[in-house]
């Protein structure tokens, strides 16, 4: 099998309502996908999204003529061509999509089995009044999430620490409830004026623990390695978690080296695609450590995802990005012919297809189709 043409397309459809994520300093009003296609000359078309979409084409160029089974090959040269054009592993999750097609497997039976379905936390992204956030918990919990992660993201974390205690009377001592700092890392112009510093993020962690909190999420900046390592020695119960936009596995190495993390978040779309993101998670737990990915790109990332924690030995939840009324699986799986959902236990099935098992809708394709680049 060879590759024949690499494509890459943005898909775009405007929402019903702003979405306004802690992480974002502007308001999201339009569900965007760029999808990278690769095509081979036995008919079969591998698909890849997440993570951020620079230079696809140029990265996808030299696997013209190439054998998508190459992996190992194919990763070293994308971590090359990473360090000058961007991180291209969608470009690898496309891969991994030929390759479980031409197998006539999903992806995660390729990597080693698992479990067909993993159980989801609800991810909510936006820091509203807390009358609205614990009706958002209650309806999440109604659907069936035994889960769900709150944002602390305002100028007083103590504002934030009134809507945990509210939404933890809302839901009950029984639902596991996360906070998601998202100070590990910014988006220009956001200026994080009120970040917080060491002895902020020691005193919010303290308070949390009275709450039953399951972990707590970059609390500091990413690379803060020894900050991060001093905040959790000065913790009990509370887990710490990150890494979910990282570069690759050796910084996941240093985390554990220094003992900053119970959690680790990587997102195969980000830190390596599933190849890496594999081996990073059999790293993670032969260490003791919790691996659950970050999955919040688009619907075809969150896939790829999906796959990589479905593989892992023992994996407690996958992040699942719902923020109801704003942020849905209507608006991350746009392109999709159904979106994604749980069951009534909490759990996301595995798709059954081959490759990542993703089926979409022709008629979405052309209709929010907005441009198209042929690499050759």
């Amino acid at each position: 099998m060879k590759i024949t043409d690499v494509r890459v397309r943005l898909f775009e459809m405007p929402m019903e309502r702003p979405f306004h994520p802690t992480w974002e300093p502007f308001p999201i009003v339009s569900a965007r996908t760029h999808i990278v296609e690769i095509h081979t000359d036995e008919g079969i078309t591998g698909i890849g999204s997440g993570g951020v979409p620079v230079r696809w084409d140029a990265t996808a160029r030299m696997l013209v003529g190439q054998d998508p089974f190459d992996l190992e090959k194919h990763v070293w040269n994308l971590r090359s061509m990473a360090f000058f054009v961007g991180r291209p592993w969608p470009v690898e999750v496309a891969l991994w999509d030929i390759i479980g097609k031409a197998a006539g497997q999903p992806v995660y039976k390729l990597l080693g089995g698992g479990s067909s379905k993993v159980r989801a936390y609800a991810s909510t992204g936006e820091c509203r009044p807390t009358d609205a956030r614990v009706e958002a918990a209650k309806q999440i919990v109604d659907e069936g999430f035994r889960a769900l992660k709150i944002r602390f993201h305002s100028e007083d974390w103590r504002d934030d620490l009134k809507t945990l205690a509210a939404v933890r009377k809302a839901v009950g001592d029984d639902i596991d409830i996360m906070v998601d700092g998202n100070w590990g890392w910014r988006i220009p112009p956001d200026e994080q004026r009120h970040r917080w510093d060491l002895r902020t993020a020691i005193a919010a962690a303290k308070a949390m623990e009275d709450y039953n909190v399951y972990w707590l999420e970059e609390p500091l900046d990413a690379y803060d390695y020894d900050g991060l390592a001093e905040l959790r020695s000065n913790l009990t119960t509370l887990r710490l978690a990150g890494g979910e936009l990282n570069r690759g596995p050796e910084e996941i190495k240093t985390y554990l080296e220094k003992g900053c993390f119970d959690v680790y978040q990587p997102d195969c779309t980000f830190i390596g695609g599933i190849s890496t993101t594999r081996k990073i998670a059999a790293m993670v737990q032969a260490h003791g450590k919790v691996f659950s990915p970050h999955t919040w790109t688009n619907g075809i990332g969150f896939v790829a995802n999906l796959h990589c924690a479905a593989a892992a030995r023992i994996v407690p939840y996958i992040e699942f990005p719902y923020d109801p009324p704003n942020w849905t699986p209507a608006q991350r799986d746009f392109l999709f012919r159904e979106p994604i959902t749980i069951d009534d236990e909490g759990y996301v099935h595995l798709p059954q297809g081959p490759g990542l098992g993703i089926e979409l809708d022709e008629d979405k394709l052309a209709k929010y189709e907005k441009s198209r680049t042929d690499v050759i």
